[in-house]
């Protein structure tokens, strides 16, 4: 599950990639996010804490960060945050 903020910063930075790079790049980015995703899914307890229990998978090839929490019934996506962005920016989220 995402949080509503962080599908529109999701959405934005796939946007940046697909005006300033290309249609390509934006694809790969899109793979990359879904591939950590899928990682967070197959093993949500893989990745460190990086703040009490908000976690972080690093995507492949593009510098960011999917930040979530474990919750009972789900796991809640934070953050696709660019790894150069302004830390703590997501914490309202919580």
């Amino acid at each position: 599950m995402f949080h509503p903020d962080t599908l529109t910063e999701y959405a934005e930075a796939v946007q940046y990639y697909d005006a300033a790079q290309r249609a390509k790049v934006a694809q790969g980015f899109i793979n990359a996010v879904e591939d950590a995703v899928s990682r967070i899914r197959e093993s949500p307890e893989r990745y460190a804490a990086i703040d009490e229990d908000v976690r972080k998978c690093m995507t492949r090839k593009f510098p960011y960060g999917i930040l979530y929490i474990i919750e009972q019934d789900y796991i809640l996506i934070l953050a696709v945050m660019h790894c150069s962005r302004k830390p703590g920016y997501w914490k309202n989220r919580l």
